[in-house]
């Protein structure tokens, strides 16, 4: 039996319909309604509570792997990374008392305990605190994670279709290294199957600088906007009036710093095979014709 966080959500769907195309039997773990069953059969779902550890304990009795996805991009009313390690640690405490054998935990390239950015720096203590576990564990660490279903790739397909210009924060030399997230959901589920405690950088294959990777969506969806290079605070500026706009949080300062520091790259050879240029040169048409917005996919209720 497998249990998944956020089965309805981004990442973890796309590890539950994985598993279920495998034959593995699963129960999701939600905060979060769905709008609608993204899946063909019926899924067990039950709360993840974190102020009932005794529940989620009962709900994993029966799991063998437990695959993590739950975290916050930003801090945002009661939600906020220190809350979100002890939410992480309060799961991993209520595995262990189910005799849940494996987690697998979705972290982030490059976390570090000493790194100033809280979301890297809070990724690391949970990273931690599952090590501290004294349970079998697989960490992996993904890079920029893209689908049609991602929010930065097609935000920013969407801003080049729609606006005239394009801001470039600084020279745009900073690099990126994209993960398609049907490779992440395959790279996770094999690390679940394996027994050695491991932690793998999931990154694909083609390494761009960010100004290469904003002109390559340029040229495949045929915008017209102009590209500009642009100071790192008037980017941050003209997303946080986009913000007000689209009534969302286009990009963080800590998100820019952590792009402009090359955090969204591994040092590792890549684990993931589809090349980027390949698939957005099968799916420009579809990509950024719809704003996605953080807010309701994730901060909504049902």
């Amino acid at each position: 039996m497998n249990a998944v966080t956020g089965a309805y959500s981004y990442t973890g769907k796309y590890i539950a319909r994985h598993l279920l195309a495998m034959d593995e039997p699963l129960i999701c773990l939600t905060n979060k309604s769905p709008d609608q069953n993204p899946f063909n059969q019926p899924i067990p779902t039950y709360p993840l509570d974190f102020l009932k550890p005794h529940s989620l304990a009962d709900r994993l009795k029966g799991v063998t792997t437990l695959y993590n996805t739950y975290w916050v991009r930003f801090n945002y009313h009661t939600a906020n990374y220190e809350q979100a390690v002890r939410n992480s640690r309060i799961l991993f405490e209520a595995a262990k008392r189910a005799g849940v054998k494996r987690i697998v935990q979705i972290s982030v390239s490059n976390p570090a305990r000493e790194s100033p950015l809280p979301y890297f720096h809070g990724k690391a203590m949970v990273e931690e605190a599952l090590q501290e576990m004294k349970i079998s564990y697989a960490i992996i660490r993904p890079t920029l994670v893209y689908s049609l279903e991602d929010i930065l790739i097609n935000n920013i397909a969407f801003f080049l279709r729609r606006f005239p210009l394009f801001g470039i924060a600084g020279d745009g030399d900073y690099r990126v290294q994209p993960i398609f997230v049907e490779d992440l959901a395959q790279i996770t589920i094999r690390a679940g199957r394996a027994e050695e405690n491991i932690i793998i950088d999931a990154a694909g294959p083609e390494v761009y600088r960010f100004i290469d990777l904003v002109r390559l969506i340029h040229g495949k969806i045929h915008s017209r906007a102009v590209i500009l290079h642009m100071p790192p605070f008037v980017v941050l500026a003209l997303s946080r009036f986009l913000g007000v706009i689209y009534n969302d949080v286009v990009l963080t300062a800590d998100e820019l710093r952590g792009l402009i520091a090359n955090l969204l790259v591994s040092a590792t050879a890549p684990a993931g095979w589809t090349r980027f240029s390949s698939w957005i040169s099968e799916n420009a048409q579809d990509l950024g014709i719809r704003y996605a917005s953080e807010l309701s996919r994730h901060f909504s209720r049902h």
